[in-house]
């Protein structure tokens, strides 16, 4: 029996991220940037108005609150932002300023209305102001030749900004990999159809694709296909040959899993085995194609199916879009109630984290892992916001000791 760990390398050392796309920057928001944003211009531009206000000579204000009596200088026009008309300030002028205008030559200082009594012909001058007082400078922000967004970072709501703010309308990134999620069961139907005796709604191709889109893939939900060999074959070389990352739920265990690895085999390396985890121990991993896709093979179980594609498939998709934590927070948490697990296997039960709001401990109600409980019931997955993580040698964890859990997606 093979280890998570052991398992989880294997998997990760097939990540290849797809190649980088030069997107719309309105499109680029959560992908890696794939490239060495270099400004070209300076920002701002031009030297402008930080605030609403007057702008003025600092030192002709100067002498304001130094006994020297009242200080009035004339307004010598108006300056509205996105003016494209050169101004010049006469020794001792103000000129009306909006945010965002540019500031008129001579000028080095702005006076915030709040300190002048708002005049429009001449305005009073209430308080001194010293040299480059809410002027942004050109410049001041970025100046030409530096790097506005470094390639490995995250693009996030600041880099669309800034990327915008230096003119950039496309960004080259990596982008989402390609998922496809397919079941196979005889069993299955689509939930638009009523099932008969003995058949069962398709869950699997539903969650999976969302627990896919949830990891940052663009998802291709193929749903249930047919375990014909000619036409299995097809559809599955098909998917292999125009995504990233292929899964197939139901293909392990039973007379039908072992026509379709025999199957995939005609098409590359895979292997089905049993990993020290549970739920979900039987799984499948391979590389199919001429690119040597990675594809998983997952139980036909929901819930076994979701855990594995937590543990292996989400971390893969992680690496595959370049990020640097491709695992889930882990904080510690103390158990509200006993936990049993299975021996040899490490458990990922699925739970309830909460914190106690005096002392900021996390603490953690186990769903479906109380001693007899029955670990494939995907109600309490649905009610879980973590997975409480147990050591493959630990059999029984007692009230009130401290247990890994990994937090699931945040609800609400």
């Amino acid at each position: 029996m093979r280890s998570v760990e052991e398992q989880q390398a294997r998997v990760a050392a097939a990540a290849v991220a797809p190649r980088p796309v030069r997107v719309a920057i309105a499109e680029s928001q959560g992908l890696m940037c794939a490239e060495e944003v270099v400004t070209e211009r300076p920002m701002p531009g031009f030297d402008q108005a930080a605030i609403d206000g007057y702008a003025v000579r600092s030192v002709d204000v100067l002498s304001v609150g130094d006994g020297a009596g009242e200080i009035s200088l004339p307004v010598m026009g108006a300056i509205e932002a996105g003016a494209r008309t050169p101004s010049r300030l006469q020794p001792r002028q103000a000129a009306r300023v909006q945010t965002g205008a540019p500031m008129p030559t001579l000028a080095d200082a702005v006076l915030p209305l709040r300190w002048t009594d708002g005049g429009e012909n001449r305005v009073r001058i209430l308080r001194s102001v010293r040299s480059g007082a809410y002027v942004r400078r050109t410049g001041d922000d970025v100046q030409p030749g530096d790097v506005a967004v470094r390639a490995g970072t995250i693009i996030g709501p600041a880099q669309v900004g800034l990327l915008a703010a230096v003119g950039r309308d496309r960004v080259l990134v990596h982008p989402r990999p390609r998922l496809s999620v397919m079941c196979v069961g005889g069993e299955l139907v689509d939930v638009s159809r009523t099932p008969g005796t003995g058949q069962v709604y398709d869950v699997n191709s539903y969650a999976l694709a969302a627990a896919g889109r949830d990891a940052g893939a663009e998802v291709n939900r193929v749903g249930i296909i047919s375990t014909d060999p000619r036409e299995l074959r097809e559809t599955v070389e098909g998917q292999v040959n125009r995504n990233e990352i292929v899964v197939i739920a139901g293909a392990v265990g039973g007379a039908a899993a072992d026509s379709v690895r025999s199957v995939l085999a005609e098409l590359g390396e895979m292997e089905v085995a049993r990993i020290a985890m549970h739920p979900g121990s039987v799984q499948g991993f391979g590389q199919l194609g001429r690119d040597r896709v990675p594809v998983f093979l997952l139980p036909a179980n929901p819930v076994s199916a979701l855990v594995v594609f937590e543990v292996m498939v989400r971390p893969l998709i992680r690496l595959s879009l370049g990020k640097r934590q491709p695992m889930r927070r882990v904080v510690q948490a103390r158990t509200l109630a006993p936990i049993s697990s299975v021996a040899g296997r490490t458990g990922y039960l699925r739970g309830q984290l909460m914190r106690d709001q005096d002392s900021g401990e996390y603490l953690v109600q186990a769903l479906g892992g109380a001693p007899g409980a029955s670990t494939h019931l995907l109600a309490t997955l649905a009610e879980a916001n973590c997975l409480v993580v147990i050591p493959s040698e630990v059999e029984e964890v007692r009230t009130g000791e401290t247990v890994d859990v990994a937090f699931l997606a945040q609800r609400g």
